[in-house]
């Protein structure tokens, strides 16, 4: 009962509110001065705190919800995986003149030899009807005078465990690109003192890509496994707008012939 109240309460004081602004705004044109200079100042301090709590309201009432894990897996998969920063918000959301090896996020590294970057990057919201991941990585190159730029993305340690060479490794992409270029996908997993490198392109003209990496056609030591991660290597990446909306790891084990 006391709640209902209290409720009631809240709804009239907020009706009060904005029929108090209402009559306001309406008498603007013609308010003294001094009057319109302190609604003015008044307004101001209450648009910063709707403002702010607009902003965490879209973003976390927006699909997909934050922390969404939610993909495609293949039949028989052992172990999936979408790194944290397309699941969760940055502490910081975007930089600029990105210098090379600048981590974004714990998992996300950059990396280019340019002299001068001119290169930026954003995380960024996914709203879209078809997105399953609630972010994604926006990255802006203007002039490059360097000869790569890469992302590389660090997987957990829990997908070296029961690694195999009878087992594939698939990456899902969906990229956004201002105009076409190459991309190249090359999973790295380091065995001992030496590192497998397996080297696929993303297929062109298709904005949700994969490939699959057999380790059936590596040398890989099973027993010495350490770590594994994804570089994804942009071809010409001169004035140019990528967004990686998406990007997903499974392994499954080859069907036996």
């Amino acid at each position: 009962m006391v709640q209902k109240r209290e409720n009631l309460i809240v709804r009239l004081l907020h009706r009060s509110a904005i029929a108090r602004w209402a009559k306001a705004a309406r008498g603007a044109t013609s308010a003294d001065l001094d009057v319109l200079r302190d609604q003015r100042y008044r307004a101001r301090q209450i648009r910063a705190h709707v403002d702010e709590l607009m902003h965490v309201a879209d973003s976390r009432l927006a699909l997909p919800r934050i922390g969404s894990n939610a993909f495609t897996r293949p039949g028989g998969t052992e172990w999936s995986w979408r790194p944290r920063l397309w699941r969760g918000p940055l502490a910081r959301k975007g930089m600029s003149a990105v210098p090379s090896k600048m981590d974004v996020g714990e998992e996300v590294t950059v990396f280019h030899d340019c002299k001068i970057s001119e290169l930026t990057l954003r995380q960024i919201r996914n709203t879209r009807e078809a997105d399953l991941a609630p972010f994604g990585l926006r990255m802006d190159v203007f002039r490059f005078d360097g000869s790569f730029l890469s992302v590389v993305i660090d997987a957990p340690q829990t997908a070296c465990e029961g690694l195999q060479r009878r087992h594939i490794v698939r990456v899902n992409a969906i990229m956004e690109v201002e105009k076409p270029i190459e991309i190249f996908a090359r999973l790295n997993i380091k065995h001992g003192p030496n590192t497998e490198q397996l080297v696929l392109e993303l297929p062109h003209g298709q904005e949700d890509s994969m490939v699959e990496f057999d380790l059936g056609y590596s040398e890989l030591n099973e027993k010495r496994i350490e770590r594994m991660w994804l570089d994804l290597i942009f071809e010409s990446p001169e004035m140019n707008q990528v967004t990686i909306r998406d990007i997903t790891f499974c392994r499954y084990t080859r069907a036996e012939i």
